[in-house]
């Protein structure tokens, strides 16, 4: 957040937060059943190299697909910014879970080999994303992969799609 937006940025991010937080319950048993798995199965296979994967799950809610990382035998650390979330997701899937917002990262360089971000960058204002996008790159490891799903994409006439894409390699090094 870098000019007079920045209150206005601020206020709309705590009202998001205080939302799942205060929904955080509902939210949880409505969404513990989706089926993603095609979404996290699409991570790992753009991945590189031997498993297990240290994978970042970006607004990482209760834990759900931290959980089902986990399971699968990688090390995930989960990031949301609801507090709620932060202690459901602990709790849920026994993992690390950093509580930050997406406007205000503080990634370690080049620690994760994918990042997954299923229907959570659609929070970050599109005035922000080029920033952010370039925190979570520099997150990358070498050769390291962001994977992105959008439920409110759409294509063409207003025609809905999934919005999944697997939508960036590191390159290297974490700086672009």
């Amino acid at each position: 957040m870098h000019d007079d937006s920045a209150p206005r940025l601020s206020a709309l991010t705590e009202r998001t937060l205080a939302h799942y937080d205060d929904h955080a319950l509902s939210f949880w048993e409505g969404t513990r059943d989706h089926d993603v798995s095609q979404n996290r199965a699409a991570l790992l296979a753009a991945l590189e190299g031997a498993s297990p994967f240290t994978i970042l799950d970006l607004g990482c809610g209760p834990g759900r697909d931290l959980a089902a990382f986990r399971a699968d035998g990688h090390t995930p650390v989960g990031l949301d910014g609801s507090a709620r979330f932060v202690e459901m997701a602990r709790r849920h899937a026994g993992c690390e879970v950093l509580h930050q917002d997406f406007l205000r990262l503080d990634l370690e360089a080049g620690r994760f080999d994918g990042i997954f971000a299923n229907a959570s960058l659609f929070h970050v204002p599109s005035k922000e994303l080029p920033r952010v996008l370039r925190e979570l790159h520099a997150a990358l490891r070498p050769r390291g992969v962001l994977f992105s799903s959008n439920p409110r994409a759409t294509i063409g006439r207003g025609g809905r799609a999934t919005g999944t894409a697997v939508i960036g390699r590191s390159s290297g090094g974490g700086s672009t």
